[in-house]
């Protein structure tokens, strides 16, 4: 796929939104003209900080949210979360490698309960874990800081593993999203898209902007977003 034709998505995060009203929150960022919802989902183990589980994602579902749902797994062990998550209406799962025991089966365990599955790769964590599961990855996640907090710079080292997971998929011929978390802002989305990467996570670049401006309205920085991405090729 080449950057002329691929389908630039954005996913806010909303670790960054304003929890007390948080079905509200979501309403406004999808009508503000964003792809996907972005459920960060932490532990206290593998990270060091504890937010929010399949309760609020199967919330969010009866709230009316029809988007689709990323729940990226930042826990450890992942297993029994998945299945949560499948039954919560997540609809994709991403997790970590060095969480899961067995890869390839958590992999399976997601794509059978109808979800689409991912892998996610920490700055530090080489892409070779996707040696022998490219075909059970229906995205690729890359943290461009290290997980557990929102509002941290992006790590420039993360542009060449952008390429290199790039080439990756390409070279494989599959249907794979590759998305990357962490530092995204208006000032360096298009560098980013034109690394590789087609799905964008921004969570305090979105929310924290929008509130500055108007609580309830978050369309011009995805907008200009959507303006910065026009210019990739």
């Amino acid at each position: 796929m080449t950057d002329a034709t691929r389908d630039f998505l954005i996913a806010p995060s909303i670790l960054s939104a304003d929890f007390a009203r948080l079905g509200e929150e979501v309403d406004n960022v999808l009508a503000a003209g964003a792809d996907i919802v972005h459920f960060d989902v932490m532990d206290n183990h593998y990270v060091p900080n504890l937010t929010i589980g399949p309760m609020v994602c199967e919330a969010l579902r009866k709230h009316g949210v029809t988007a689709p749902i990323d729940a990226h797994l930042m826990v450890r062990p992942v297993d029994r979360l998945i299945d949560d998550f499948i039954e919560a209406g997540a609809s994709y799962i991403t997790f970590h490698p060095e969480a899961s025991d067995h890869i390839d089966r958590s992999l399976q365990l997601i794509r059978d309960g109808g979800c689409k599955a991912g892998l996610v790769f920490n700055p530090a964590t080489p892409l070779s874990y996707l040696d022998h599961v490219m075909d059970k990855v229906d995205m690729i996640l890359l943290m461009s800081v290290n997980p557990g907090f929102g509002g941290q710079a992006f790590i420039p080292g993360t542009l060449d593993k952008l390429r290199e997971a790039r080439r990756r998929i390409d070279a494989s011929g599959l249907d794979i999203r590759l998305e990357i978390d962490g530092g995204v802002k208006v000032d360096n989305i298009a560098e980013i898209a034109r690394a590789g990467a087609d799905t964008f996570v921004a969570g305090s670049a979105i929310f924290k902007a929008g509130s500055e401006v108007d609580p309830h309205r978050y369309d011009s920085v995805i907008r200009e977003f959507r303006e910065q991405l026009a210019g990739v090729r």
